[in-house]
């Protein structure tokens, strides 16, 4: 059997916000989005098997977050995954340093990763449709 994918896609892009309330209402009047207190929700469908269902999001933090912590960057990206536990056991072997411990949801599990250049990436595997 064929290891799992790694990234299937991109689950989340957020960034900070100087005032995250009226980023999301100046997108929504703008661009169209539909936000909430969280920010927006793409809803797509996989091109390998159609009946499938996903979600991106897009969401404005606050200036002063830690969520982005270790890294000093503006922004954070979400990567969807097929096997979270076994990508980070790859990428464990591959030097990848983990930040903090994997969080389980009842809409998935998560964990972080630092990149070259010091970018934290989410990682994401999503539990049932999302």
């Amino acid at each position: 059997m064929a290891d799992p994918k790694r990234v299937t896609g991109i689950g989340g892009i957020f960034f900070k916000s100087q005032d995250p309330a009226a980023a999301r209402d100046w997108y929504a009047r703008h661009l169209g989005l539909q936000t909430d207190q969280y920010g927006a929700t793409f809803d797509w469908r996989y091109t390998d098997e159609p009946d499938k269902k996903g979600q991106t999001v897009w969401s404005p933090f606050a200036a002063d977050t830690q969520y982005f912590a270790p890294s000093a960057k503006d922004f954070m990206i979400n990567l969807r995954v097929e096997n979270l536990e076994w990508l980070l056991e790859e990428l464990k072997k591959e030097g990848v340093e983990q930040i903090g411990e994997m969080q389980v949801y009842d809409y998935g599990k998560f964990a972080h990763i630092v990149d070259l250049e010091g970018n934290k990436i989410e990682l994401w595997e999503a539990i049932g449709e999302v």
